[in-house]
């Protein structure tokens, strides 16, 4: 396997077995969180498998699992060594993940760090499919994923998967257990569908919301909503309006976004 060719991918292949199957064990095992039976045997895909070191510990649970890799090497690589796992060559951002599992399925994955944020607003898009999501990507973009309003680091991500997820950041995992080490450390986090059905508000609205407002910032919701505030709007009103976005949670980004789709 040439693993030279995969850095373009932005791929680093894991090459520790406990590593792995801790990673495997978030969504099956001892790591399972309480009040989740049926994860231990829904259906798994598996993102970017590699050289399948993460794959064989999922297939051994005895679950379906099934994976998407666009690399072709790695495919004929694993098709001889793991000849039960169900491999998809393809762009795991533009498949229709409706043709891999008709219903609900959890995703995994040691993902490619330079899509990672790409991956996660596929999930977002797929949400009432996919009801768990586990696997290791960058360790700072896993911190700002589960971070909290106040953190430096909480950012349009954080807003808008933990208004539908539960996120915890698990444990970290040094650049040595890689082949090649990436320049950074990674992060594993698990992410848990809450019980929300609907936000209360227009979703595309709120996304746009959120997006304007960490846009910039450095920069009051006053001043970085001011495209999106028409005059008059009792949004000018609010409370909100002197913070900057790190200071808001979820529901408070509901709220404004429920107040600047108020006509005056």
């Amino acid at each position: 396997m040439n693993v030279k060719a995969k850095k373009s991918l932005g791929q680093h292949f894991l090459k520790d077995e406990d590593t792995a199957r801790r990673i495997a064990e978030t969504i099956s095992g001892p790591e399972l969180p309480e009040g989740h039976p049926d994860w231990d045997t829904m259906p798994v895909l598996e993102v970017g498998p590699g050289m399948g070191v993460l794959s064989k510990y999922l297939l051994a649970t005895g679950r379906s699992v099934k994976a998407v890799e666009l690399d072709s090497e790695s495919v004929g690589f694993l098709a001889g060594v793991y000849p039960d796992l169900h491999v998809t060559e393809a762009d795991f951002l533009k498949l229709d993940l409706g043709t891999l599992f008709p219903g609900e399925f959890a995703l995994i994955g040691n993902y490619p760090y330079n899509i990672s944020s790409q991956i996660f607003f596929k999930v977002l898009d797929n949400r009432e499919r996919i009801p768990v999501v586990a696997g290791m990507l960058q360790k700072e973009v896993a911190e700002r994923i589960c971070s909290g309003p106040g953190s430096k680091v909480y950012g349009i991500l954080s807003v808008l998967l933990q208004a539908w997820y539960d996120c915890e950041y698990l444990f970290s995992v040094e650049p040595s257990v890689f082949a090649p080490p990436p320049k950074v450390r990674s992060g594993v986090l698990r992410l848990t569908r809450n019980s929300r059905t609907s936000l209360g508000c227009d979703p595309a609205l709120f996304r746009r919301v959120v997006k304007t407002a960490f846009g910039q910032r450095r920069k009051t919701l006053r001043n970085s909503l001011a495209p999106l505030i028409p005059p008059g709007s009792p949004a000018l009103l609010s409370e909100l309006m002197p913070l900057r976005p790190e200071r808001l949670s979820v529901e408070q980004f509901i709220e404004l976004t429920n107040l600047i789709a108020t006509k005056s």
